[in-house]
């Protein structure tokens, strides 16, 4: 179907009356009532709103395509509006939109309106066509401009398919999808349009994916670029010659992976799973960096947003979170249980799961995220998260050759029955009999061991409590120092849980400092994610640094256990005693000592972190 068989003159607004985005998407909707191409335009909406909440179709370069498909509409139809002064429509470049294609999908109209709409994509990218839409005075041309375009588009895909050059189709993502992904884009479109080639680049970014690659761009193209640092639909490309880069170099050799790819110097793919997964090459599976940092990514809003809510709780006290206490606060403990008995507690499952979902795809996310879980409520902590989610991962590959030859018959069960069914038995039972049980002794050990230590070497005592809050940052580990902290205040003595506190303070702080002093080292989303790390450090949630250790544990961990170590050593040194059974900046003026003395050793030990940080970790740009 042609885009002129959808659009009409009475689908056409010349000059829109609209200024935000719900004025125009309602002034849109209203055309295409009106020109009798909806049942009933209160749905449609919902379906266009619900569309917009999983992200904006506000695609850039002052272009959006608002998009439904429902029941709602009568009669598939484009609706197409202009706005001079633009209008914001939370578009991906931030810029005002002044092109708006709306398209109205029927549910038995055969993904119509989805193929129209990746038609109109490409169309869009073309920055002659939007200047003869911009300067069209009247609906005749607008239709006119389209159909030339259309023609134009389909002569050069014929002669596309009997040269040399042909389409080239690429997908960008990184792990955490907020800036590598569009920069790795941007630069493809980019010398693409340079070198005087058509390329339609799909984003799989935080916000979802977009500019979706359709099965017959992806029959015809040239030349397939897959720049990323996590796991994409690779199945769709089957039989295809893939070539399969980092994100980084989607940004820098732009220019030779289009010229690699028109070349044919790409590798066949060949995928054998159903249902949505795809199979993880050899390379794919090297290097536990991207496994981790799918993990992580996934990870870290559990972190930052249970974190702060935590942070918030002690605002009302201290204690206020705990019934039992005088300052009780029902808010506190509201705050309390959501941030730290709920979205704490899946942050190794959830680390786990999408760890195994790196490496197996879709099945290995059961298996994975239950042995996280396994780990959570055993004792094994965030070590024993990392050793579920590979664990998991690696036996649903084992479990995919294994079924390999199976009959083609039971080949959609495996991964709705035979993969989780046997994965999260096989996790489970190796968790459980295997992994938690020598954990959870080395842990217990450790805890026997300070608790028959006491006081002795105060200094040598606050360099190890100081330490030991670093080493799995509130892990087991963590919680055994934690634990000592508090049964010397039982004991009278504060001192210990004073170096206990400023080591748990450190690695957030030192983090957020590193990530301000030392910026190259970072990328955008993590200088980010330091900020945050301020107010993580200051109220004594370690955590906050475990999205740092695990994408990078060889230079952040041993950066933050000297700095917490450190800061331990001169809490002891400076005779500071805390009193109270939690931590954080909220807790420094009660501590029994000088408290700008506390201060300078939490401050001593966090800069000592970001220190070694900038020293071990190496810029960015040349990683």
């Amino acid at each position: 179907m042609k885009i002129t068989d959808l659009l009409k003159k009475d689908t056409i607004i010349m000059e829109l009356k609209s200024s935000t985005k719900e004025d125009v998407i309602d002034e849109l909707i209203n055309k295409l009532d009106n020109a009798g191409r909806l049942n009933n335009k209160k749905e449609f909406k919902k379906a266009i709103l619900k569309r917009e909440e999983e992200y904006s179709t506000g695609v850039g370069d002052g272009v959006a395509i608002p998009h439904a498909k429902t029941s709602a509409v009568k009669t598939p139809a484009l609706a197409f509006g202009y706005s001079r002064n633009g209008i914001d429509y939370d578009a991906l470049d931030e810029k005002p939109a002044h092109i708006f294609f709306m398209i109205a999908g029927s549910e038995n109209a055969n993904n119509e309106h989805l193929e129209t709409l990746s038609r109109l994509s490409v169309m869009l990218m073309n920055e002659d066509f939007r200047k003869k839409i911009i300067h069209a005075k009247r609906e005749e041309e607008i239709l006119k401009i389209i159909e030339d375009q259309e023609k134009s588009d389909k002569k050069d895909e014929e002669i596309t398919n009997n040269d040399d050059r042909g389409l080239v189709l690429a997908v960008t993502s990184c792990p955490t999808g907020i800036a590598h992904t569009y920069m790795a884009a941007d630069a493809l479109k980019n010398k693409a349009k340079e070198m005087d080639i058509d390329i339609k680049v799909e984003t799989n970014g935080a916000t979802g994916v977009k500019n979706i690659l359709t099965d017959e761009e992806i029959r015809k193209a040239k030349a397939i670029i897959v720049a990323a640092d996590k796991q994409v639909d690779m199945g769709r490309f089957e039989g295809k010659k893939v070539i399969q880069v980092p994100v980084a170099q989607g940004i820098k050799n732009a220019e030779e992976l289009i010229t690699k790819g028109l070349k044919g110097e790409g590798t066949i793919y060949h995928h054998t799973e159903s249902i949505g997964s795809s199979k993880v090459t050899g390379k794919e599976r090297s290097g536990f960096y991207k496994h981790i940092m799918n993990g992580v990514s996934n990870m870290l809003p559990f972190v930052v947003g249970g974190g702060i809510l935590i942070a918030i709780s002690f605002f009302f006290g201290i204690k206020a979170f705990d019934p039992n206490d005088p300052s009780f606060h029902p808010y506190a403990k509201l705050l309390m249980d959501i941030g730290a008995g709920n979205a704490f507690f899946l942050m190794i499952p959830i680390l786990a799961g999408f760890i195994g979902m790196s490496i197996a795809d879709r099945p290995g996310f059961a298996p994975a995220m239950v042995g996280g879980l396994i780990a959570a409520n055993n004792g094994a902590g965030f070590l024993g998260g990392l050793i579920a989610g590979f664990l998991g991962g690696y036996i649903v590959l084992f479990l995919k050759k294994a079924f390999a030859k199976l009959p083609d018959s039971l080949e959609g069960i495996k991964p709705v029955l035979l993969y989780p069914l046997f994965g999260i038995f096989i996790t489970g039972i190796i968790m459980l009999l295997v992994v938690v049980n020598p954990v959870k002794g080395l842990n217990l050990g450790l805890q026997n061991w300070l608790n028959s230590m006491g006081t002795a070497n105060k200094v040598l005592l606050g360099l190890i409590l100081g330490g030991m809050m670093a080493v799995d940052m509130g892990g087991p580990i963590n919680k055994a120092a934690f634990t000592f902290g508090i049964a010397m205040i039982d004991a009278g003595n504060f001192a210990p849980h004073a170096a206990v506190m400023a080591g748990g303070m450190v690695p957030p702080l030192g983090i957020a400092i590193a990530t301000t002093l030392f910026k190259n080292r970072f990328t955008k989303g993590e200088r980010e994610a330091g900020k945050t790390c301020y107010i993580m450090g200051a109220s004594f949630i370690t955590e906050g640094a475990i999205p740092f250790a695990a994408a990078d544990p060889g230079r952040v961990i041993p950066s933050i256990i000297v700095g917490s170590a450190v800061a331990g050593a001169f809490s002891m040194i400076f005779n500071i005693g805390l009193p109270a059974p939690h931590g954080g900046a909220f807790v420094i003026p009660i501590v029994k000592g000088n408290p700008f003395s506390y201060i300078a050793a939490i401050l001593i030990g966090s800069f000592i972190t970001a220190l070694m940080l900038g020293v071990l970790k190496k810029p960015v740009n040349k990683e």
